[in-house]
């Protein structure tokens, strides 16, 4: 019989929300775990394609306790810049991190813990950390004749670079910044298409994605619980995006109506044979660990007063988006995030379990 190890806290996933978690966790006293089901640091950060920039420099993009080093001036952390730093971060405080141990299911327990069942062995807490992220959960819109369609199609999150698309009649679909990155450097080597349901939003040249991220946050504390749910909408002119912009490549039209075995059908009735398309149609939270214990919504969500689940309040949400966080699922956000919910977290531990339970809000 395998022995089961048992934590004040056990965190689930091992991207920048559990660092982050863990960073003002290892202050408080409490035993705690990390479980990651990557085989090496960097969460979301090791799946992003080659080319991959933030849209922040990196005095921006840090995780709290120690700062993402500067990269040179001008320019924004690349993918590669990203993963080392997190590596590092994780070797600086000596994380207790767990690799890889994928969990299968959280379920109560009698004795007023959580049992995480793993391919690795069980593990009990008093309370989890769901910071399993969103990669692993990629959205892609169902649109009609997509089951037919025969050519290539693969999401953001499973796009490396546009050598595979050399020559190709391509559609990049979405309009977000990842959409647009994808498209500056795919429309180097294909004919491209840019698909967006509404015109982009491009900021000015000289503004980054530090205006986004203090807009969410303004947006958030302003709107409270009425704040809209979701990511950051406006355009980030990173070099790539600019350089596209300058070549007359950075031009959207509106969705096709349903696409063929060999193209798309657009809504004035034309009919287009297309090669390959590239979904950059985001993600949803990665939950389906949290399923066993019925605190999903229809909706796909987890109800929450601040980062703790309502319907069971030993379960608390750390880095998914604004629903449990403002600006959660940016580096700098989730700490700011982390930094005001593992005080609460450990108070919230302090109280004897007849009194825990939280009020909805």
């Amino acid at each position: 019989m395998s022995v089961v190890e048992s934590f004040d806290v056990v965190i689930i996933g091992g991207g920048q929300a559990a660092l982050a978690a863990s960073y003002y966790l290892r202050r408080t006293g409490l035993s705690y775990v990390i479980l990651d089901n990557g085989t090496q640091a960097g969460g979301a950060w090791v799946h992003g394609w080659d080319s991959l920039h933030l849209f922040s420099p990196a005095s921006y993009s840090s995780l709290p306790g120690w700062p993402m080093p500067d990269t040179a001036e001008g320019s924004y952390p690349t993918r590669e810049e990203v993963l080392s730093y997190l590596r590092r971060y994780e070797e600086h405080y000596a994380l207790p991190i767990r690799r890889p141990v994928t969990v299968e299911r959280v379920e109560r327990t009698d004795d007023d813990h959580l049992k995480i069942h793993t391919q690795s062995g069980d593990f009990l807490g008093r309370a989890v950390i769901g910071a399993t992220g969103t990669w692993s959960s990629p959205f892609t819109p169902d649109y009609p004749g997509r089951d037919v369609f025969t050519g290539t199609q693969v999401h953001s999150s499973h796009y490396w670079d546009a050598t595979p698309f050399t020559g190709q009649r391509v559609l990049v679909v979405g309009g977000g910044n990842s959409g647009a990155q994808i498209l500056a450097e795919v429309s180097l080597q294909a004919n491209a298409t840019w698909v967006t349901q509404d015109d982009p939003a491009f900021l000015p040249d000289d503004v980054d994605g530090r205006v986004l991220f203090e807009r969410a946050t303004a947006r958030v504390l302003s709107q409270g619980d009425a704040a809209p749910i979701g990511g950051f909408g406006e355009i980030v002119m990173v070099p790539p995006v600019r350089a596209a912009r300058e070549r007359g490549a950075l031009h959207a039209v509106r969705p096709f109506v349903r696409m063929t075995p060999t193209g798309v059908v657009w809504p004035d009735g034309r009919e287009e044979a297309i090669d390959a398309i590239i979904w950059c149609t985001g993600f949803r939270p990665a939950l389906r660990a949290f399923a066993s214990l019925d605190v999903i919504e229809p909706d796909g969500l987890i109800r929450v007063n601040g980062q703790q689940a309502i319907k069971e309040p030993r379960l608390w949400l750390l880095g998914y988006g604004a629903w449990c966080g403002s600006a959660s699922a940016t580096l700098l956000g989730v700490g700011r995030v982390a930094r005001s919910m593992i005080p609460q977290l450990v108070d919230w531990l302090a109280v004897p379990a007849q009194d825990t339970r939280p009020s909805e809000p």
